[in-house]
């Protein structure tokens, strides 16, 4: 059974924590977490990664580590009960992902009852593509990936921050959702919008 929980915050609101919680059928103490930093330019020292990991300890998880799957061995993923994947550029993070044998790994993890928490770009990739990041901020693809699918635990196509036009300003002065009504048309597919609050279980 899958358990993948989609944020654009991580561990936002106090229903977010909740939510999170209910998926845990043990004692926390006996969980082993880790957060994964790749797709942060900052990696551990990213201040949102520095705050998943306090949050996880503070709700009682005794071992929470820090994986970089860029220079890390995937299969240390094995090894944890809680994987929190943080947000950061979704180009790289789908390339490394890919290049490491992550992305598959993961996938047979979620299959297996691991759970999983996505941030922002972090949650993008348990859709099936990356697209609609090429029309907000194509200039994130520093790796020159083409092929933008991407780990497909859900159908839906995640579009995180859904409610911060300050984080994707348009020359055409556009909203968000006027843009992302074009991107559906052209694409012939709908969009998950999360706002910064919000959040999206994947069972």
């Amino acid at each position: 059974m899958f358990r993948v929980l989609l944020t654009s915050n991580g561990f936002f609101t106090d229903q977010i924590k909740q939510q999170f919680l209910q998926l845990i059928d043990d004692q926390l103490e006996n969980k082993k977490a880790t957060v994964i930093t790749t797709a942060s330019q900052q990696k551990q020292d990213n201040k949102f990664a520095i705050k998943a990991k306090e949050d996880l300890i503070e709700m009682g998880f005794n071992l929470v580590d820090f994986t970089d799957i860029e220079f890390d061995q995937p299969d240390i993923l094995r090894k944890y009960d809680v994987i929190y994947i943080n947000g950061g550029n979704p180009f790289y993070l789908l390339y490394h992902l890919k290049k490491s044998g992550a992305d598959l790994i993961i996938k047979k993890l979620a299959k297996q009852g691991v759970i999983f928490i996505g941030v922002s770009a972090g949650a993008m990739i348990f859709g099936q593509n990356i697209e609609v990041v090429s029309l907000f901020t194509p200039q994130m693809n520093n790796v020159q990936i083409n092929d933008l699918s991407a780990i497909g635990l859900t159908n839906k196509i995640i579009f995180p921050h859904y409610d911060r036009e300050d984080l994707f300003p348009d020359p055409l002065s556009r909203s968000i959702e006027d843009r992302l009504k074009v991107f559906e048309s052209l694409a012939n597919y709908p969009i998950a919008r999360l706002k910064d609050d919000e959040y999206l279980l994947v069972k």
